[in-house]
């Protein structure tokens, strides 16, 4: 028995190196992915599948056709915070249909990472204060004006913290290029 597992564990490393064999470090395999995958509800581990947007083309010779399906997994995700730390999704692309057998490949990770919150937050705030500091100020002087701005500041915060998640997606449809490594 053992040597009969012993035997079969070869075969799939041979196997494993022969289809890594046909496709060289570089290669790029463009896919579109057949699903939406937002930082706001992906989660590490996910699988995704998609087809080949190209054809895999190694030496002259085409491995894998245009439309062949692809399979991949999200490897990072970070969801967005309200004031600080914008979504972000990895994707990388894990097996390529060929031969009518998925054959594993080693590739890149795309990393998709949302905009920074940090100009949006400080028109609110400052905004805010700002907004406060005039009503105060036509209302009590000088004392109002400062009271008004920190009344507006609290409410510039608050505007931001309610509105600020910064999500990042791919949408479906989307093409991607990998490279195998």
């Amino acid at each position: 028995m053992r040597r009969i597992l012993k035997g079969l564990t070869l075969a799939m490393v041979a196997a494993l190196a022969l289809s890594a064999a046909r496709l060289p470090v570089g290669t790029p395999i463009h896919v579109r992915i057949d699903q939406s995958i937002s930082s706001a509800t992906a989660h590490s581990g996910q699988t995704w599948q998609g087809t080949l947007a190209s054809p895999v083309v190694v030496h002259g010779r085409t491995v894998a056709r245009r439309g062949t399906p692809v399979r991949g997994r999200v490897v990072e995700v970070r969801r967005s915070g309200r004031l600080t730390s914008p979504g972000v999704v990895g994707l990388r692309l894990t097996s390529v249909r060929m031969n009518g057998v998925y054959t594993p490949v080693h590739t890149n990770i795309r990393v998709r990472q949302g905009h920074s919150h940090k100009k949006r937050n400080a028109e609110f705030i400052g905004g805010g204060a700002a907004a406060g500091a005039l009503i105060g100020g036509l209302a009590g002087g000088g004392k109002g004006a400062a009271i008004g701005a920190g009344a507006g500041a609290a409410a510039g915060t608050a505007g931001a913290a309610a509105t600020g998640k910064k999500n990042v997606s791919y949408p479906a449809e989307s093409v991607l290029t990998f490279r195998v490594q």
